[in-house]
């Protein structure tokens, strides 16, 4: 596959864009008000998919991380490069201990590390906990519902088929609706 398949394939897939901010002490009522005010012109942003915050953990971490999702890597980049974006970093400037750091992955190159990222990521083995906790219950649930459903829908039994879609509906949920919010509710004894 050559390198503009690979670039087309990479923009079909989404992007992600993952923002790193240092703020002053003392300045995190004024951050907050510039969040507000940056969020709905970043979700009016064509290609927008959604938008979430990592507040810091007092005495743990004094870091903002904003993941912004959007549909394309040209759509992104054009919120990225925007001019009302540009005039918002500008003004919160003041507020930073550090500068504007972020870095941009396509696909679901967000899941992993990167290489050089300046936000804190959680030891391994509560990674690997948090996942495996997460990923037990649907295993166990969603082919009760899933099999159940291909035999109504007259496919026939396929071991392969089978375990395709309900892998397929594992990640869905995983990617979409589960971590999302669990990491969230676990955050304070993830990043502890």
């Amino acid at each position: 596959m050559g390198t503009e398949q690979n670039t087309l394939q990479n923009m079909n897939q989404g992007a992600t864009v993952v923002i790193t901010h240092r703020v002053k002490n003392g300045q995190q009522d004024s951050y907050d008000e510039w969040l507000e005010e940056i969020g709905p012109l970043c979700r009016a942003s064509r290609g927008h998919l959604d938008w979430h915050i990592v507040r810091p953990l007092p005495g743990l971490s004094e870091t903002y991380t904003i993941i912004i999702r959007f549909d394309t890597v040209d759509n992104l980049q054009a919120w990225m490069n925007s001019e009302s974006r540009r005039h918002l970093i500008e003004k919160v400037r003041p507020l930073l201990a550090g500068d504007d750091d972020f870095f941009v992955r396509s696909g679901l190159d967000f899941w992993f590390a990167p290489q050089g990222a300046r936000a804190k990521v959680p030891v391994r083995w509560k990674q690997y906990l948090v996942t495996w906790s997460a990923i037990f219950p649907l295993a166990s649930c969603v082919p009760l519902v899933v099999i159940p459903l291909l035999r109504r829908l007259g496919i026939p039994p396929l071991p392969y088929l089978d375990t395709l879609v309900v892998s397929g509906v594992i990640v869905f949920l995983m990617v979409y609706l589960v971590m999302p919010r669990y990491t969230r509710l676990v955050q304070r004894w993830l990043f502890r």
